[in-house]
């Protein structure tokens, strides 16, 4: 868990062995919700997994790589940098995250 006051580093604290996405809550409020995404090899599941959001998702990717599919077949592919906005209920899923490497992740949910 990131600290909750002072400096933080989106960097630190990621575990060598990654068996399962990490997804922290760094701040927020009943408004809006930032987390750290760390993925490894991770993705959604094949079958229902679908993100379906009663929110707006602003999502930067730090470092890795990732493919973002939506649900009418388009993908996204996602180096260091750049950034998307996904509207509420527009289906999406994780397809593919970096094997190699961290893929650090900051999403916003406003």
């Amino acid at each position: 868990m990131l600290q909750k006051s002072g400096i933080e580093n989106l960097f630190k604290n990621i575990p060598a062995d990654l068996p399962a996405e990490i997804v922290e809550t760094i701040a927020g409020n009943k408004n809006c919700r930032i987390e750290r995404i760390v993925s490894r090899g991770h993705s959604s599941p094949e079958k229902g997994g679908w993100y379906d959001q009663e929110q707006d998702e602003w999502v930067l990717l730090l470092s890795g790589a990732a493919t973002i599919e939506f649900e009418d077949g388009e993908d996204l592919h996602l180096k260091p940098g750049d950034s998307l906005t996904i509207k509420a209920h527009h289906k999406h899923r994780v397809k593919w995250t970096d094997p190699e490497e961290n893929s650090v992740w900051v999403a916003v949910f406003f």
